[in-house]
């Protein structure tokens, strides 16, 4: 080789590369999940909200983990107002759900526990003041099941008159 000063280094940065996987995180990805129990309370809500002028806008059912938040972005418009649902699984003990601006300031916090009313579903209302991108970040805690507990999240959007003919044409 003519020359070793550029093989050596092209050697060296070769074997850093190799080696930069063993010091990544890993990554916890969103799955679903079904639970028979959270759909029927899903479809419940649904149809109550319906009937109150909103309609779904984003679900998901989550696989979860106890202790651990799962992060939910949604794009919000200004002005519009929005319900957002959480349902966790019944066998868990807490269930909390955190909202935060574009800016990373709490705009809203729930909890529920296990033998509250509401039981594993929290439920709020809110309107944003600005145009940008929200987090939800819910989280649950079990102490039976660390993993595989499932979580389902709900946005609904209230639609105004003149939208609800639009809507109910297409």
């Amino acid at each position: 080789m003519k020359n070793p000063i550029l093989f050596r280094i092209l050697f060296i940065l070769f074997l850093l590369s190799g080696s930069l996987g063993a010091f990544s995180q890993a990554v916890i990805r969103q799955e679903s999940c079904t639970n028979d129990m959270i759909a029927r309370q899903a479809d419940s809500l649904k149809e109550a909200y319906s009937k109150e002028g909103y309609i779904m806008v984003r679900e998901a059912s989550m696989a979860m983990e106890s202790e651990y938040e799962m992060p939910v972005i949604v794009p919000l418009t200004e002005g519009t107002k929005y319900q957002f649902v959480f349902i966790g699984d019944i066998s868990s003990r807490l269930y909390e759900v955190r909202m935060y601006d574009w800016q990373e300031r709490m705009v809203i916090f729930r909890q529920h526990k296990w033998g509250d009313i509401d039981g594993n579903i929290i439920s709020y209302a809110f309107t944003p003041q600005f145009s940008e991108f929200h987090m939800m970040k819910p989280v649950q805690v079990n102490k039976s099941k660390k993993k595989s507990l499932c979580g389902y999240v709900m946005m609904f959007k209230k639609v105004k008159e003149a939208e609800k003919s639009v809507v109910a044409i297409q």
